[in-house]
């Protein structure tokens, strides 16, 4: 896709989230934008309402900017195929991925990445098929098990449950519309939102473990040092922990890595005008989170 002066503007097509089916197969389906910048003599030639919407069809280019493909976004996508495939003959204790690691280290980006995919590979091995491959969730804050139940639901689109439904009633429709549609990855985002420390919290937690054992799929929990926050702890949260394998992410020290990071997003960036690079080399030693955002100066002059 290319993004030209005339797309500029308001975005009519405003993207679904992420956590509803719709939102989720467009995300797994676009295309990243491109855009092709005017030679210097075009530009400079634009009036000031040409140069606006050059300008801001740059800015709608730099707000869906690529994703760099990290060592981190690597590990995590390989993990996870390898659990999707030594799960398909299990029919209990299937084996889990948690992605743990600080806030903005990239845990979001690199299981979205690795349900996007997943989802692409069944998608190509079974063209046509009614099949949902993917679910992706996020824990709710202060969530209840009927809150989780209802995040799964809300994804798939089902209709409304009667007042009356209790979380059971939800969990096994839910389960039933998954087994059908042969789902056999689930992503938890924020899982870090459970606290153990409350009731709530506690039966939450087991109705998560209720969803790994009558779901014939791979689950994958990401949250913020999920590890040291009690999640996987005592004995409600070392029954699923003890099923799951840790990746955890991280920033990244100034080496190899951090620097082709840094140039593939440079090189991904579309200035107005020619100018010294808007990420400057650094000689700092200190540690990098890496980022899949657009940088602050990307969308200047």
């Amino acid at each position: 896709m290319v993004v030209t002066s005339g797309d500029a503007g308001i975005i009519d097509d405003r993207r679904a989230p992420t956590t509803t089916l719709a939102g989720w197969r467009q995300f797994v389906q676009d295309d990243p934008v491109t855009l092709d910048l005017l030679p210097e003599a075009e530009r400079a030639a634009l009036d000031a309402s040409g140069r606006g919407e050059y300008d801001e069809a740059r800015i709608k280019y730099h707000s869906q900017l690529i994703v760099v493909e990290t060592s981190t976004v690597r590990e995590v996508i390989r993990q996870g195929r390898l659990l999707c495939l030594l799960n398909q003959r299990e029919v209990c204790a299937r084996r889990g991925l948690i992605v743990s690691g600080a806030a903005a280290t990239g845990k979001s980006t690199a299981i979205k990445q690795l349900g996007r995919a997943h989802e692409l590979l069944v998608r190509n091995r079974y063209p046509g098929a009614d099949r949902i491959p993917v679910v992706y969730v996020t824990a709710p804050p202060r969530g209840s098990p009927k809150k989780l139940a209802t995040q799964f639901a809300h994804f798939l689109g089902m209709a409304p449950f009667r007042s009356r439904a209790n979380e059971m009633d939800i969990a096994t429709a839910v389960c039933e519309v998954l087994t059908e549609a042969r789902t056999d990855l689930v992503i938890v985002d924020e899982i870090h939102n459970v606290n153990l420390a409350t009731t709530a919290g506690e039966d939450l937690s087991d109705h998560l473990k209720y969803f790994t054992e009558h779901l014939p799929a791979t689950f994958v929990f990401a949250g913020i040092n999920v590890e040291t926050g009690g999640l996987f702890t005592g004995v409600r949260g070392q029954q699923i922990a003890a099923r799951c394998v840790m990746t955890r992410t991280g920033k990244f020290p100034y080496r190899d890595e951090w620097r082709s990071m840094v140039a593939t997003m440079e090189q991904a960036l579309r200035r107005g005008s020619a100018a010294a690079p808007v990420i400057p080399a650094t000689r700092s030693t200190s540690p990098r989170t890496p980022t899949s955002c657009t940088p602050r100066s990307a969308t200047g002059a």
